[in-house]
């Protein structure tokens, strides 16, 4: 299919009228409305493929969301404003989940709720019910409020189609035996039913002593001679490819997969899943437009208002907004606000689970296919998805809107649906909207169970670092007074009047001679900590798939880095990196807070639950000094099903950790900053006035150093050397694999014999490590340093530090790391402060 044919031309229900005899009769717009297609289905070969529903067939989203939008106004007219209040609106999944809620804005003064085939833990089923054609059946009601349904008032059920009447059937006599109401009205695009099935419905009607209604945009029937199931059965089998899916001819070189931030407004559902009100519609009408406007910008599209202008005439992107299955309302909504600011021809639609013949001719309604794995964990298990008329369509770009419950390994996997995109389009952008997890009245917090938990944080709105770069769960608090004097951090951290992951250090702003310093270090050991980065991720990338043994459910195990913030980080990205430019994989990363002596964020761990396979979590940070963090994590996931609390890092000089891409324990240009080599945020908070139950712990973001930011240099900087390396990666990680890497704690025996030696009896004011010592110097009231006799440009930025923090650096013989920082044991003000000058007191 190309985008120059004139579809228009042909009927596109004639390549099956004219094989099966199949027709319709009825009004004269039905040609317009529907056409026809063959599916894999035991109950029913044909498929009425809608022209305006903006499931299968690619439609403007001002055409398919004035469809609903037009059948509720007719409602409201039908049922008067006091009953159109009272009532409910009930769309069916997965077709009508769009349709419904289109037309629940129609009616505008009624909740909508539509029914789900996917379970949600905790929500009690207010009804469900069987859909005897469908490809898959069975139909959940799962409302957040147990009443919704239990009214008195209207009930209006919305279908794409009304055929045989069955559907609507099930469900009106499910819920009036739990609700009953005097009366229903049933919406659909398309009244097809048979003379038999009309009057059946009013023999129920009777039944049950209701009114029933029906509103329709056409009406008409299904000619369907004898024997057009086998014949249609007979006729898929002939044109399915012999052996599986045959895979569709890219147009042209792999686009390009980005992300774009949404900020989708907090609090409104993502659908009618578990219901959606009146109020939620105003909000989303309010916040439609910009999140439209972030599209726009991630696709450099031009604005409709330049085209009102006289902008130099350019042909109009051509721009496809692809919905999820279930989630057809959200990214319809974001349809219709880009075609309004937007210089561009949108067109709307979303995948499938139902298997449809593709048939690339004119007179057929469904021209391609892609097929990709499931990747939302379906209740149902593994299986194929479906997006129908995208491939060949001439879009310049597709924006995939998916809920975070789908946002899966298995949706960036290579034979996953952006990839799949990707192959047919030059512009893919993914764009997440959180799926909504309803509160379930009379349910107390506890351990194993978080509220609608938000998601990751991302650039820009959040660090520096690109948005597809990492996800921070974690919650802004950069709006909070956190910082307090390095003295009186150190004076209340040691009384035990508070702990040191309640406020945060001032951060330390770099002279110009140590900024020189940084950018020496970074040029002299870049391609060392590439080689590292290299060697770390390719063990990773060969020990995920055969340590969790999942081979048998899925074909693309592959890891989810989970780097502790923030000496972890800069680290993740560059394992994500080097994931993309070696292998062309792209590795979810998310970056997570851990706090000495609380544990781990436990609401960021049930978000990785949520979202991702416990068993292919992959924790990282940037190195270890004498194990705490390591002991610290292990104990943390212990809690926890399914995570492995093995951590991988940079640099393991103390020993503690068996997945490392060196044991030297040498200069990492990103601990000689702050967050300015961090994405600009800071340490982790976790203070109880500002982190509830329900919250990810805190963190800020330093825009106003955005002068001094040097997280994207550093990173640049290590990546340009990649290839240089290769080799030498390819050799030690082959070494590595074969080796015996059980960790030896080393470090944790030698901070144990200078706490003795050096009186200090407390290992943790005891740091090993080149980082350690950095950190030391630059957030605490650091006493001396040790340092290995000869060693050299690896510790000049310490004694730079040092000179500046007025901090002797003694040099010893037989210490296992390259220097070590001792914490003053007995704090007393005095002491230089965080910007390395003398602290004057009163």
């Amino acid at each position: 299919m190309t985008r120059k044919e004139n579809v228009d031309v042909v009927w596109s229900g004639t390549w099956v009228a004219e094989r099966l005899g199949v027709g319709l009769r009825g009004d004269e717009q039905l040609p317009a409305l529907l056409g026809l297609a063959l599916r894999r289905n035991p109950k029913r070969a044909h498929l009425l493929v809608s022209n305006v529903l903006g499931k299968h067939v690619p439609q403007a989203p001002s055409v398919v969301y004035d469809a609903g939008h037009g059948l509720g106004e007719r409602v409201r007219k039908l049922l008067g404003d006091e009953e159109a209040a009272r009532a409910v609106v009930l769309g069916y999944a997965e077709t009508a989940t769009g349709l419904g809620h289109s037309v629940a804005d129609g009616v505008a003064l009624a909740p909508y709720l539509h029914s789900t085939r996917r379970p949600v833990d905790g929500v009690e089923r207010a009804g469900g019910f069987e859909e005897s054609h469908s490809h898959a059946t069975s139909h959940l009601l799962l409302p957040e409020d147990p009443d919704l349904l239990a009214g008195e008032g209207p009930l209006i059920l919305v279908d794409d189609e009304f055929s045989t009447g069955n559907t609507v059937l099930n469900t009106i006599r499910d819920l009036h035996e739990r609700y009953p109401r005097d009366r229903y009205v049933i919406v659909a695009l398309v009244d097809m039913r048979a003379e038999q099935d009309r009057a059946r419905l009013e023999s129920f009607a009777t039944e049950i002593g209701a009114r029933v209604d029906l509103v329709s945009l056409a009406s008409g029937t299904v000619s369907l001679p004898e024997g057009v199931l086998e014949k249609g059965q007979a006729l898929v089998a002939q044109y399915e490819p012999p052996t599986g899916e045959a895979p569709q001819t890219p147009e042209g070189p792999a686009g390009r997969v980005r992300r774009v931030e949404l900020e989708w407004p907090a609090g409104v559902p993502d659908g009618g899943r578990h219901g959606f009100t009146p109020e939620h519609r105003d909000r989303l009408d309010a916040e439609a437009p910009a999140m439209a406007h972030r599209i726009a910008q991630a696709l450099d599209l031009p604005s409709a208002t330049a085209a009102e202008d006289g902008a130099a005439a350019r042909p109009r992107p051509r721009i496809l907004v692809l919905g999820f299955e279930e989630l057809m309302y959200a990214p319809l909504r974001l349809g219709t606000a880009l075609e309004r600011i937007a210089d561009a021809d949108v067109r709307y639609s979303t995948t499938t689970r139902s298997p449809v013949l593709a048939v690339d001719d004119p007179g057929y309604a469904i021209r391609t296919r892609l097929v990709f794995p499931a990747h939302d964990d379906p209740a149902d298990g593994p299986g194929e998805r479906y997006a129908y008329n995208v491939a060949g369509g001439g879009f310049d770009a597709v924006v995939a809107v998916v809920d975070s419950v789908a946002d899966t390994t298995r949706l960036h996997a290579p034979d996953g649906l952006l990839a799949q995109l990707a192959a047919h389009t030059p512009h893919v952008v993914l764009a997440v909207v959180p799926s909504y997890i309803p509160h379930i009245p009379n349910t107390p917090h506890t351990p194993g169970r978080a509220s609608m938990l938000p998601e990751p944080l991302r650039g820009p709105a959040f660090s520096s670092y690109a948005a597809d770069e990492v996800g921070w769960l974690l919650q802004d608090l950069s709006d909070a007074e956190l910082e307090a004097p390095t003295e009186e951090r150190e004076e209340a951290i040691q009384s035990g009047g508070a702990h040191y992951a309640e406020s945060l250090p001032v951060e330390y702003q770099p002279s110009a001679e140590y900024q020189q310093l940084f950018k020496a270090a970074l040029d002299t050991s870049a391609a060392r900590i590439a080689r590292a980065v290299g060697t770390v991720t390719e063990t990773v990338l060969a020990e995920v798939p055969l340590r969790r043994g999942r081979r048998g459910t899925d074909p693309h195990p592959r890891p989810v880095l989970v780097s502790l913030a923030r000496a972890g980080t800069p680290v993740g990205v560059l394992m994500r990196r080097w994931a993309q430019h070696r292998h062309g994989i792209d590795l979810p990363h998310y970056a997570v807070s851990i706090v000495r002596g609380r544990g781990i964020d436990a609401n960021a761990l049930r978000w990785l639950q949520q979202h991702h396979d416990p068993a292919d979590v992959v924790f990282v940070d940037g190195w270890t000094g004498k194990g705490a963090i390591t002991r610290e994590l292990a104990a943390a996931v212990a809690e926890f099903e399914g995570f492995d609390p093995e951590i991988a890092v940079l640099a393991d000089p103390g020993g503690c950790v068996r997945t490392y891409g060196t044991r030297e324990d040498f200069l990492i240009p990103s601990a000689c900053l702050n967050s300015t080599v961090s994405g600009l945020i800071s340490r982790t908070v976790l203070r109880s006035d500002l982190v509830g139950p329900d919250d990810f712990h805190g963190a800020k973001f330093y825009r106003e150093l955005a002068d001094a930011d040097v997280s994207n240099h550093f990173l640049d900087t290590v990546a340009a050397h990649f290839d240089e390396v290769a080799v030498a990666v390819d050799a030690e990680a082959k070494e590595l694999l074969a080796a015996d890497r059980a960790p030896t704690w080393e470090g944790w025996a030698a901070v144990e014999r200078i706490s003795e030696e050096y009186g200090i009896h407390d290992v943790n004011l005891v740091k090993p490590g080149v980082g350690e010592t950095t950190r030391v110097l630059l957030r605490r009231v650091p006493w001396k340093i040790l340092a290995k006799r000869g060693a050299g440009a690896d510790l000049d930025h310490v004694r730079l530090l040092a000179q500046h923090r007025g901090v002797p650096v003694e040099e010893v013989d037989e210490l296992p790391y390259t220097c070590v920082g001792l914490i003053h044991p007995q704090y007393t003000r005095g002491a230089t402060g965080a910007d390395g000058k003398a602290v004057t007191t009163p």
